[in-house]
């Protein structure tokens, strides 16, 4: 059993048969009365994302998952190939699994994948990932000052909003939690 104050991002926890992954947490305490922690979770076997209130206090079931190396190789028609980087074995993993992380799946990158059984259940991404500008539209000096931002794709296709100064073949950051820019890279 595992006490709803432990359930950080990222954790797992089994409830009502259905294995879900914490998104973000929530602890408030209201005047005298016992706290409240409200966590948004996603459902691993569908994907669909709710919230959960609990009381403090209360306790979940841990889940029997682990979490494995793996690499991205490339993608085939619904389903993305992965390799173990200790085994050298490969393995695919249906696009509906991954949902919206897979646009962020690039050749060679690794991510830690979530594993129940012989299940895969979805993968874990680094926190910022770097990529290249493949297009975008004329850099424009003198914006340095507000926030003025313009759309760029990226190397893997990925759509952005980055600084006006920005051109073609300059690297990037972007936060994979969000999607958004988080600065350039040198």
């Amino acid at each position: 059993m595992l006490n709803v104050t432990e359930l950080r991002n990222g954790a797992v926890f089994k409830d009502s048969g259905q294995l879900l992954q914490v998104i973000s947490y929530e602890h408030t305490k209201m005047g005298r009365g016992s706290g409240t922690i409200k966590v948004k979770v996603k459902n691993l076997r569908t994907g669909s994302v709710t919230e959960k209130s609990f009381i403090t206090g209360a306790r979940v079931d841990e889940a029997d998952v682990e979490k494995k190396k793996a690499q991205f190789l490339y993608k085939n028609e619904g389903s993305f190939n992965f390799m173990d980087p200790e085994g050298f074995e490969q393995f695919s993993v249906e696009e509906n699994v991954l949902g919206d992380q897979a646009k962020y799946l690039k050749e060679g990158l690794e991510v830690s994948l979530i594993v129940s059984g012989a299940e895969a259940l979805g993968i874990e991404l680094p926190l910022s990932l770097i990529y290249t500008i493949s297009e975008t539209g004329p850099s424009e000096k003198g914006n340095t000052v507000s926030n003025v931002y313009k759309e760029a794709t990226l190397d893997n296709g990925l759509a952005v909003k980055v600084p006006m100064f920005m051109r073609v073949g300059e690297k990037v950051k972007i936060d994979t939690r969000s999607g958004e820019y988080v600065e350039r890279v040198k």
